[in-house]
């Protein structure tokens, strides 16, 4: 089992940043693939970014590709989304996601073992 904890979600005006992280109960932290979804009002849940379980590939939604940057640290059981250059489209909850295998982690991400309960990102115009 692994339980996953957001914080650093808030209001943040356009062009601006914030560094969201999550972090992650158990001692198999680095058996996990990490990565970050978000779901708008209205919208399915997306993609956003992804990280390999020694942290050394990650993925990204093109449209955040330049501007988030995922990271691990996995002595601490964490993973950080730092995001910058933030666009009102950007305004979401932003998922914690856990899962052995990287093909989970695209699209809505069906299929993903643990998800965290979520932050609140508001990017105002």
């Amino acid at each position: 089992q692994v339980q996953l904890v957001e914080s650093g979600g808030g209001l943040v005006p356009a062009g601006g940043s914030l560094r969201l992280s999550c972090a992650a109960s158990g001692r198999t932290f680095s058996s996990y693939v990490m990565g970050w979804f978000r779901q708008a009002p209205g919208k399915e849940r997306e993609f956003v970014a992804s990280i390999t379980w020694s942290g050394g590939r990650t993925y990204y939604a093109s449209s955040v590709k330049g501007r988030f940057t995922i990271s691990r640290d996995n002595a601490k059981n964490t993973v950080y989304l730092q995001m910058n250059s933030l666009k009102p489209e950007d305004t979401a909850v932003y998922y914690c996601a856990a899962d052995p295998s990287i093909a989970t982690m695209s699209g809505p991400g069906r299929g993903i073992n643990y998800w965290g309960k979520g932050t609140l990102v508001t990017v105002s115009s």
